[in-house]
C-alpha cells in the first residue's frame, strides 16, 4: 500500500516566517511594539526559581484568577497555547470532514488554513468595494448545511465590528440552523462591545481570546476559550497535556492583578493611533482606521516598495495588502504608543514620494 500521507496536509500551502525581527520596530503583526513596562517584567522574573522552571505547569491558580477577572466559573474556561490553538480545536470538534465553515474574507489567515488542513470547505462572505460587510449577507449564508461559523470582532485586518443587535440576530439564526458559532475576540480591548455573554448563555457558542495583542505576551503564547461547561469539556479533550506554559500564566496573572496596567496600555495605544491618523490625514493620505490596533493606508507610490525600503533603510516592519477594495494595493500598519508612531510617520513621509 505504501506510506500514508494526509493529502489535506500535503497539499496545504503554508508560509513560515523565519526572519530575525530583533532590532526592528515591529509594526507588522499587531503586537504591542513597546511591550510591557520594563520594571513590571523585572518584578515578575524575581519569582522565577529553578523549581518553577523544572516542574510541569499547573493551571488552577491562573484559571481561577482569569475566571474572577472575567466574572465566570473555571468550568467556562479552557486555556490554550495562543487562541489559534483554541480555534483549531473548535474546528476539529465542531465541524465534520467535508463540512462547511462560514466566515468573512479577508480575515485572520488561519480561519481559512485550518479548514483546508482538516478537509473542510470555507464559505467566504466578501467585503464590498468600500470595505463594508453586509450582516444580512452573512445571515443569508447561514444555512442548515453549515457546521460552523467564525467571526472576528473586531476583524483583522478590516477593523469592522458587530453591534449587539447584529449579534443577537446571528446567534438566533445559528440556533435555528444548528450552527456552532465561534466569536474570536483577539482585539476586544480596542472595542467596547464584548460578546462573552453569548458563550455563557448558549450551547455551541464559543469566544476565543489571546494575551498576544494588548496584553503584550505574544512571545509566551497564551489564550483561552470561553463557553458552556459541556462544550468546554469537549475542547479540553483535544488539548495536549500541559499545553500552556508556566511563564505565560505567571506573567498573565500578574497583569490581571496589577491595578491600572491594562488601562495604561489601552490609553497609550489609543493616543498613538489617534496621533497617527491625524498626521496621515493632514498629509493627504486616505486612511481606513476602524477598530483594532491597526490601520490601512493608501500610499502615494508603490506599497510593496515602501515595505521593502522601510525594512532595509528604516528598520521598520510593516505589511502590504493587495486588492483591498478602494484602497487597492495598500499598507497595513500596527498602531502603538505615540513615540513609535512618530518614527513611522517620519519614515513614511520621507519614503513615499
Amino acid at each position: 500500500m505504501g506510506f500514508y500521507i494526509n493529502q489535506n496536509v500535503e497539499k496545504l500551502d503554508r508560509i513560515f516566517d523565519q526572519n530575525k525581527r530583533e532590532g526592528f520596530l515591529r509594526l507588522d503583526l499587531n503586537e504591542n511594539p513597546g511591550g510591557l513596562p520594563d520594571e513590571f517584567i523585572k518584578e515578575v522574573l524575581k519569582d522565577i526559581t529553578p523549581e518553577f522552571v523544572a516542574q510541569y505547569p499547573e493551571t488552577l491558580e491562573f484559571t481561577t484568577i482569569l475566571a474572577e477577572y472575567l466574572g465566570v466559573n473555571i468550568e467556562n474556561i479552557c486555556l490554550v497555547n495562543g487562541s489559534s490553538e483554541g480555534i483549531r480545536h473548535i474546528i476539529e470538534a465542531y465541524s465534520r470532514p467535508g463540512g462547511k465553515i462560514l466566515g468573512v474574507t479577508p480575515t485572520y489567515a488561519m480561519f481559512e488554513v485550518y479548514p483546508k488542513m482538516y478537509g473542510r470547505e470555507y464559505v467566504p462572505v466578501h467585503y464590498s468595494e468600500d470595505l463594508e460587510l453586509s450582516v444580512d449577507e452573512l445571515l443569508e449564508k447561514m444555512t442548515s448545511d453549515i457546521d460552523l461559523m467564525i467571526i472576528l470582532n473586531p476583524n483583522n485586518p478590516m477593523g469592522n465590528v458587530y453591534s449587539y443587535e447584529e449579534m443577537d440576530r446571528i446567534v438566533e439564526k445559528a440556533k435555528e440552523k444548528e450552527i456552532t458559532l465561534l466569536i474570536d475576540e483577539a482585539y476586544i480591548y480596542f472595542y467596547p462591545n464584548e460578546f462573552l455573554k453569548y458563550a455563557l448563555e448558549n450551547d455551541h457558542v464559543f469566544v476565543t481570546r489571546t494575551f498576544s495583542k494588548l496584553f503584550s505576551l505574544a512571545g509566551c503564547r497564551l489564550g483561552y476559550v470561553v463557553g458552556r461547561p459541556t462544550d468546554i469539556a469537549i475542547i479540553q479533550k483535544l488539548c495536549t497535556p500541559h499545553n500552556v506554559n508556566a511563564f505565560a500564566m505567571k506573567f498573565a496573572g500578574n497583569i490581571l492583578k496589577t491595578d491600572g496596567l491594562l488601562d495604561n496600555l489601552i490609553k497609550k495605544q489609543k493616543e498613538g493611533k489617534e496621533y497617527l491618523i491625524e498626521k496621515l490625514e493632514s498629509a493627504g493620505y486616505f486612511v481606513n482606521a476602524k477598530e483594532g490596533n491597526f490601520v490601512f493606508i493608501k500610499p502615494k507610490t508603490d506599497a510593496d516598495k515602501i515595505v521593502r525600503r522601510m525594512k532595509e533603510e528604516k528598520g521598520i516592519l510593516i505589511k502590504a495588502y493587495n486588492g483591498i477594495g478602494v484602497l487597492g494595493n495598500c499598507l497595513r500598519v500596527t498602531t502603538g504608543e505615540k513615540k513609535y508612531m512618530e518614527l513611522f510617520i517620519e519614515a513614511l513621509l520621507e519614503l513615499d514620494r
